[in-house]
Formats: C-alpha cells, structure tokens, sequence
C-alpha cells in the first residue's frame, strides 16, 4: 500500500527541525520555537497526543535523540541540542522543567545528534568538531572537520560517522579519524546506516550517496530538486529522503517509489519507526505521521483535505523552471502516465498555470501546487560551513571582493554587526550603519504572492512586500520569515561610495594619517580612533561615486517588468522594440563585463566597447514612456552608464536630454508630501545617485545646465529626503567642491553650492554620513576660497558657526569635530 497521513501533530509555533521516533508509540520533535515535545499514544490504538514539553533555553532547538530505557530512567531519556550550545538530557520518566543533565563543551550551535544501543551520544556542531558523550560526560573530541559538522551516526560504541560543510565523511574508532570520504560537492547534512552494505549520505548537493564502509560508492539517488536534508531507513531496507523541495520520497533498490509532498517549504527532518511509519519535521511547524497500513490512515475526508492543502500552495516558477504559459499542454496531458514517481507536469488551465507530480504507488497525478512567478522559496544559505537566512554582499572598497554578512532572522541586528565588524577587523564605529543595512534589508517575502506591484531594485524579488524589521522578526518566537531574499547576494539600499585611494595624505572617511589598503566602507558614520598627532583632513579632491550594483538582477528585473507590459493589451505598446532591446542588453552586458574585470584589475581591457549615445537615447525612451512605477531598473542603468561612461557627461545635448527625463519621472515638480510614494521615493533617489556619478570631472562646459540642477535641488524640502537621498545630496554638493579645486567655479555655482551646504548643515539631525560629506563640501569651498583670497561675508561665518555649533551636538564624532575645527581655523 502507498504512504498516506496518518497523524498531525500540530504543537509548535515554528520550525520543526529535528524528529526522532525510536518506538510505535514515542515520537521526539524539536523546533526554533525554543522547546521540545514529547509525543506518546497511551495504548496502540489512540492517537498521538502531548505528553510532555521540554524547555532548557531561549534559543533554537535544532538537533534530537533518544537514549533507550535504563535503571535510571525507565522510560529512556530525550537529548537536546541547538543554539545554546549546550546538550541537555529529560528523563521520560519523570519530566521535569530542568534538565537531568546538562552536557557542555561546545562552542557553537549544535546542530546534530546520534546515540548507540549503549547510550553513548554524539553530537555534530557549527564549532567544526563532533564530541563523543559516555554516562554524560566527554569522551572524545573528534576533530579533522574544515567547516561545520552537520551529520553525526553513532554505529555502535566505537564506531561514528561524521558528515560536514567540508563536503567530507570521516569514519571514526573511537577518537581516530580512520577514512575519509570525499564526492558530495557540498555539504553533507544527514546520514544513515545501511545494514549489509555500509550507510547512506544526504547532501546540498541533492544526491543520496550509498557507501560501502571501505568507500565505494555502490549507487546514487537524484531526484530531489533541492538541498536533502535527512535520511532514515524503513525496516524493510527502504530508504526515506526530505529536502528543500517540499518532499519526502521513498527509495526501494535504486528507485524512488513514491513523492510525498508537503504543505511546506522544507522538511527538514525524517524518522522511521519499528512498524514502518514514517515521521516528518516541516517548515510549517508540524509533526506529520505517514502510514503504509490502511488501517492508520486518517478518515477519507481529512486525506482530502489534506490533498487540497498541498494542492492550494503556490509554486515558485524559480522552484519548477521556467514557465512559458503559451508552450504548456491542457489538462488533457494528465492522461498520459508519468515516467517514475516525482516526476513534475505543468499543465494550463485557463489563465493559469498547475503543477502535477506522478504518484507511482496511486499510478495518478497528484496537483501539488498553482505557479506563480514570484520569489518563494526560503531556502537557507551557507557561509564557512554555518547555516544562515540571509548572506549578503556587501562591497566596502573599489576593485574589492564584496565581503560576507551573514545573518538569521532570529539574531539582534546590531550583534551580527559586530561580528561582521571584528571578523574582517573593521571599525566598530561602524556598527549603526551596518545595523541598518541589515534591518533595511531583511524584509518578509511570503510562499503565496499577492500586493503591492513594485518590484524590489536591491534583490531581484518579484514585488515589494510589506517590509518587517529584523527586530521585530525576532520578536515572533524566533520565527523565520523564509523570504526570497535569502536566495539572492543584496547589495545595500543605500550602497555605500568607495573612496579612491591615494599615495598620502589623511583619509577624509576615517581620519587616519594614510590610506593603508585595508577595506573601509566610505558611507561608514564615525571614524577610527584618532592618532596623536591627526593630520589635516581638508581638502579632500577625490569625489565618490555609487557603483554598487547587482547587474543580472537588475537586467532580470527590466525584462520581466517589460514582459508585463507585453503581455497586457492596454500596454503592450509600451514594451521595448528590438532595437531597443538590443541596446539595452548591450550596455548591461558592457557593464557585467567591466565590474567583473575592476573586480580583479584597475584597468578595464581595452577591448571592451562602451556604449555610445544610441545606447543613451533607447534608456531616454523607455523613460519617456514607461510608467513611473516600472522605471526603477532603468534608472539604475543610468546611474552605472554615468558612473561608468564617462563620454555621457562630456555629451552636453544628450546628458542634458537625459536628465530631463529623469527629474520628470522623478515628478520633482509634484508637491512635497510625506511619505512620498514608493516609486517616486525609489526613482528620486537614482535621480540623485546619477547627478552624483556624473558631477566628476568638470562643470566648464556647461555652467548654466549645473546652475538649473542647483536650481532644482533648492526647492526640496530638505527634511522630506530619506536619510539615503540626503547622504546622496551631500555627495553631489561634496562633488562639486572637488571639482571646485580643480577648477575656478563659476561664481553662481559656487553659491549655489555654498547655500545647498549650509541648509544641510542647518537641517541634518539623523544621518551623519550625510552631515560629515556636507561638512567637507564646506571645508573644501572655504578652503579655495582662502586659497584666492576670497573671505565670506560676517553674517555668513555667524551662520556657519551656528551651524557647527549644532552638527556637533547631534554628532558627537571625532571626524565631525575634527573638520569642524578646521572649518573654523579657515574662516
């Protein structure tokens, strides 16, 4: 008989990620929520109910064992393990709110246990070790391991199994890593013993390995889509798989005979019992309990029901493959049978789009799910071998490999920052910043899709969700927001600008006497401590720029909003040509190729060819007739052509017709009203980012086109701009004061500038980053003054006083201080 539910165990309010089930009747289940519960059925015939919780902290549970009956306990003894560290052992017998034992020794989070019919227990951790536990207290330390333990099996006394994020298998006698097994390409997350043969391995890979005890592979088992998490075997030799992939499949010599699919994102964990039931832990937070027995099915209705429920979730497209709604078959493709069990149809109903999978043991398609294309699946992301919901790029220095900031929903924003700071031995000055790039960027994305119809520019998700601080994520018991966003490397709303390095002289973002190499990230708020003797910080020449970018996704994002327009009748005329299409391909592909390069080199390769003004003029024409919530991705390609082609700025006519259209569809004319619609929030800020990427070089050869973006800039309200549109503001103010050193500014330029200074000055509370580039901008501006013996008037060196006065009281900095005293030296 096939697998059916038999049993739902719904107790806890988050993931479930570890399941034992050593008899018919006990079943152990272990989850995020921070606690334990014991399962047991009082005879053969009643159902599973509580019997016990089990709470040794305020952290993850992640790992779960079961130490058979003894003198002591009776009733056997339940092992936790998870982020605390610590493993702690309940006797079943008499559970109490503490544990009986309290085994410490580890490191880091414990992420996997295993014990012996003799009651040894071993245990897997983040800290790259596997510890060996005999009447609860350390026996071995097993350590050989590069990268995290995932997997641990206790064959008997003596003999373990180790699996690790170093993509290996170590075979232990006793505290003697006696082989290693190499050939899962990533890590290896659960493991199995194979009776007669050797054991069974799971990886990220996707594979389940069967190994002989010398080595040899003897078969492999593809057919799950995603990470496998875990492996157990039936009594009669089956072998029972979860993953990633919503599924638990069973294997029988080589095959899989039958896909059991839940209604959840992963199942993170599988069980078997003596009878041959099988036990599941999801990302849903529920115990499930299949059942090849007829007589443990549920009732036909709750199969029913429970069939509805896996067919009513919606599908990813990322997670079935790419969708062509006008390529698909009708239902009547479902009459033809599958080829093995697992196997994956997607068929079009109407507007819509199913997806069936083949159910070998019913010999029928089962619907699992309606696709969508929207960013769903959470899928967890590794960093040295650690488990986390997010791993970010974050790029602090030009011609620099992003470093890794790796962070779970669960953590305190400003602790990741910290371990982010000390790991790559940056300032902790930092930390405020980095704080809030995390939290800006850890919004929830949901399995179902649905709201709002803007796109999110930073990580390629298919639309903007409701954004939720990573504070209060962690306010929910611990839960995890399973965004889409913990599939893709986000840069940083607010990308931070990287300084140019130069030969001498004090680092204007730091304060420290010289550049010496090290990554600093130049939009930082607060410098290092300062040396003894600080050398002067004004003037600063070198101007910043915003070239951070996510290029692929970008260029992804621009296709399928253009897709949207196509497909619509009432927009359809809107989409690109293909002219138009070719070009903008183009400068993406010029762009991917040259941060690509300056990722490794200083120079780009002569022979990458930049876009040239048609490449300019088909960006103007979708700005000109694309809607105004769909122009985000077009305007972050004109941010990088003017960071990145210089020639565009030189081009007067065509930066001019450029930047017509970005302040129109910036409606920087609209009133001033707070808060500023998302898109018009999002396409005013790349309006000030590419202002800033072009004022570089020189301003000569069109004055009175500066003097009407001036102009412009004069009328906001300066306390209306985001903190990152203002820090963009003060980079084009700091911009022109380098430019201003260079070259003579035209008179009304140069007031232009002076005024916009000063109002920031006056009115920046919040954002010190955007004080500090201000405050420079001052500094270089009286510093060329000096320099040709011009002096400010009396009531505008009152005025900058006053303004000095304040900055220091909202900014208590040493950098702020600094310029500021030699900003009163040149007056």
């Amino acid at each position: 008989m096939p697998y059916r539910l038999s049993a739902t165990l719904p107790g806890h309010s988050s993931d479930v990620r570890a399941v034992a089930s050593p008899t018919n009747d006990l079943v152990l289940s272990a989850s995020r929520d921070t606690t334990a519960i014991v399962w047991s059925k009082a005879t053969e015939d009643s159902a599973f109910a509580q019997s016990a919780v089990l709470r040794a902290g305020s952290r993850y549970i992640n790992a779960v064992t079961y130490l058979h009956p003894s003198p002591d306990a009776p009733a056997g003894y339940a092992v936790t393990g998870g982020q605390d560290t610590v493993i702690n052992v309940f006797s079943l017998a008499h559970v109490t709110g503490e544990p009986n034992f309290s085994l410490i020794g580890h490191t880091e989070n414990v992420c996997a246990l295993d014990s012996a019919p003799d009651g040894t227990i071993i245990s897997g951790s983040w800290d790259r070790t596997a510890k060996v536990w005999k009447d609860f207290q350390l026996l071995y330390d097993l350590k050989g391991h590069q990268q995290s333990v995932w997997a641990v099996l206790a064959i008997d006394g003596r003999q373990f199994l180790t699996g690790s994020a170093d993509n290996t298998i170590k075979l232990w006698n006793q505290h003697k890593n006696v082989r290693t097994y190499p050939g899962h390409t990533q890590a290896v997350r659960g493991l199995a013993l194979i009776t007669d043969i050797g054991f069974a391995s799971c990886s990220n890979d996707g594979e389940i390995r069967i190994w002989t005890m010398e080595g040899d592979v003897v078969y492999t088992l593809s057919g799950h889509t995603s990470f496998v998490y875990s492996l157990s075997v039936l009594p009669n030799g089956d072998i029972v798989s979860g993953g990633e992939d919503r599924t638990v499949r069973i294997w029988n010599d080589g095959e899989c005979a039958q896909t059991i699919v839940h209604p959840a994102i992963s199942v993170w964990s599988v069980s078997t019992m003596p009878n041959g039931d099988i036990v599941t832990g999801c990302s849903d937070g529920v115990v499930r309990v299949f059942s090849a027995d007829e007589s443990r099915y549920l009732p036909a209705e709750m199969l029913q029901a429970y069939e509805a429920q896996v067919a009513n979730q919606a599908l990813p497209a990322q997670q079935v493959g790419d969708v062509k709604k006008s390529d698909l078959p009708g239902p009547e493709a479902l009459s033809q049978p599958g080829s093995k069990s697992g196997e994956v149809k997607m068929i079009r109903v109407g507007e819509s789009v199913e997806a069936h999978q083949w159910d070998s043991a019913s010999f029928s398609w089962q619907k699992i799910g309606d696709v969508v294309d929207a960013v769903g699946s959470g899928r967890k992301q590794l960093y040295e071998g650690k488990e986390y919901d997010y791993v970010f790029d974050v790029d602090v220095q030009e011609g620099a490999p992003p470093l890794k900031l790796p962070y779970n929903a669960n953590e305190n924003p400003y602790s990741a920052a910290q371990r982010f700071l000390q790991s790559h031995d940056l300032p902790l000055t930092y930390l405020d910043e980095v704080a809030k790039f995390i939290e800006k960027n850890t919004g929830g994305v949901n399995l179902a899709t649905g709201g709002n119809q803007f796109a999110d520019p930073f990580t390629g998700a298919s639309r903007y969700q409701p954004q939720q601080s990573a504070s209060s994520a962690a306010a929910t018991e611990y839960m995890d927001p399973f965004t889409g966003a913990s599939r893709y490397r986000s840069t940083p709303s607010s990308p931070p600008p990287t300084t140019h390095s130069v030969s001498s002289g004090p680092d204007p973002w730091t304060g420290a006497s010289r550049y010496s190499g090290a990554a600093h990230s130049a939009s930082a708020p607060a410098s290092q401590p300062a040396p003894a003797a600080r050398a002067k910080i004004v003037p600063v020449r070198t101007s910043l720029s915003f070239r951070q970018a996510n290029v692929s996704a970008m260029q992804s994002k621009l296709h399928q909003l253009d897709q949207a327009l196509r497909s619509e009748i009432s927009t359809s005329s809107l989409s690109m040509y293909p002219q138009e299409l070719s070009l903008i391909d183009e400068s993406f592909e010029y762009l991917a190729q040259l941060i690509s390069h300056l990722a490794h080199w200083k120079n780009p390769p002569v022979t990458l060819n930049p876009p040239d003004a048609k490449h300019l003029d088909a960006l103007i024409a979708l700005l000109e007739r694309w809607p105004l919530e769909a122009l985000f991705p077009v305007m972050d390609l004109g941010r990088l052509l003017m960071a990145f082609c210089p020639g565009y700025s030189q081009d007067v006519a065509l930066k001019q017709r450029f930047y017509v259209a970005m302040f129109n569809v910036s409606t920087w004319r609209d009133p001033w009203e707070t808060p500023l619609p998302r898109a018009r929030d999002t396409n005013m800020l790349f309006l000030l980012r590419a202002l800033a990427n072009t004022l570089q070089d020189s301003v000569a050869n069109d004055v009175e086109w500066t003097k009407k973006v001036l102009g412009e800039l004069s009328t906001v309200p300066y306390s209306n701009l985001s903190k990152a549109q203002r820090t963009a503001l003060a980079t084009i103010l700091f911009n022109l004061s380098c430019i201003g050193l260079r070259e003579n500014l035209n008179p009304e330029v140069r007031m232009l500038v002076f005024t916009l200074v000063l109002q920031a000055l006056r009115n920046e509370t919040t954002e010190s980053e955007a004080a500090y580039r201000a405050l420079v901008a001052l500094g270089n501006l009286l510093y060329q003054a000096k320099q040709q013996g011009r002096s400010v008037d009396a009531s505008q060196a009152d005025s900058i006083r006053q303004s000095l006065t304040a900055l220091r009281s909202a900014f208590p900095e040493d950098r702020i201080k600094d310029v500021s005293g030699e900003v009163l030296q040149l007056l």
